[in-house]
């Protein structure tokens, strides 16, 4: 009840401040074959979308994957965060730092919902296109409550006249009474495949590679596997 209080709350909040500054909607396909704690041959249909906004910016994705065997599973997340800049409480920028913002998550899946809240920092860093880092209190439904650290960043480049792009996140998360420390890398290097075809909209080709260890708070043990080493081929579609 107290995380539907919540939810209601951001998003109440959000309808309120709804000026869009700009946004970006894209779909990828992922396929890959040494997934962990599941079957291992999977594929992946993500629906994204990212916003600037008048009070901040958002992020959200929803997974929609395809095992091999096994049933059909859905997860998503929407990560909102409040602008100190921009909602008029006070200008952070110190070094690196360009602003500080009030940032949540919500993780869903048919298991449980987590809420994540902290704070953010934007900081400014020559060549990449945005560079993040939050520190959050993990409020979980179904174990202890712990904290997580999360890098995000995007890094364009050109090579050969080609267009590319480096991406991804960083996720730790801390140890509790109930589950393992664990450190999610995932990351995307992908090449612009409409730009040589003369394509307005931008669709990318690459990789995506999963470097996760302790996956789900789960410790890795020899009758149980549960650090990911997981290259994926990528196409993503933004329009």
């Amino acid at each position: 009840m107290k995380k539907t209080l919540l939810l209601a709350t951001l998003f109440c909040s959000i309808q309120a401040h709804s000026a869009v500054l700009w946004q970006d909607f894209r779909v990828s396909y992922l396929t890959g074959n040494n997934y962990r704690l599941g079957d291992n041959n999977r594929d992946i249909y993500t629906f994204e979308h990212a916003a600037a906004t008048s009070w901040g910016d958002s992020f959200f994705f929803l997974d929609h994957i395809r095992p091999d065997t096994g049933d059909l599973t859905n997860y998503a997340e929407w990560a909102p965060r409040w602008s100190f800049s921009k909602l008029g409480l006070a200008e952070v920028k110190w070094g690196l730092i360009s602003d500080m913002t009030f940032a949540t998550t919500v993780e869903m899946s048919s298991q449980a919902t987590h809420l994540l809240y902290g704070v953010g920092f934007n900081l400014d860093i020559p060549k990449f296109r945005y560079f993040q880092v939050n520190l959050y209190r993990r409020n979980n439904e179904k174990r202890s409550d712990n904290w997580q650290t999360t890098i995000t960043w995007g890094l364009p480049f050109e090579l050969a006249n080609q267009e590319f792009l480096y991406d991804g996140f960083l996720d730790w998360a801390s140890a509790t009474e109930d589950h393992n420390a664990n450190l999610n890398m995932t990351s995307q290097l992908k090449w612009l495949l409409s730009k040589p075809l003369n394509i307005e909209d931008k669709i990318y080709l690459g990789f995506e590679y999963v470097f996760w260890l302790n996956k789900f708070g789960v410790k890795d043990q020899p009758n149980l596997r549960s650090n990911e080493y997981n290259l994926n081929l990528l196409l993503k579609w933004h329009f």
